[in-house]
């Protein structure tokens, strides 16, 4: 069981390698994208009344960033000199 998590582990990590120059930047990427998605969370929570009924995603904000960023929605915009 422990070395299927750790082949996944793996597979992920060369996923973010492939998307960012380096893994650590994919990472930071993904943290700034779960900062706005909560940001957002937040605004619409505090704009719910008892009676909404907007759907809300309550997973993990870096869950959802992560997977973002996995499917591509998410993209690096690199500075121009």
């Amino acid at each position: 069981m422990k070395g299927e998590f750790m082949d996944t582990k793996m597979i992920l990590l060369d996923k973010l390698d492939g998307i960012a120059l380096n893994r650590y930047q994919a990472v930071l990427l993904a943290a700034k994208r779960a900062r706005q998605i909560n940001e957002e969370r937040l605004a619409a929570m505090q704009m719910m009344t008892e009676d909404s009924e907007e759907p809300i995603d309550y997973r993990k904000v870096t869950t959802i960033a992560l997977e973002q960023l996995l499917n591509g929605d998410i993209t690096l915009k690199k500075k121009e000199n």
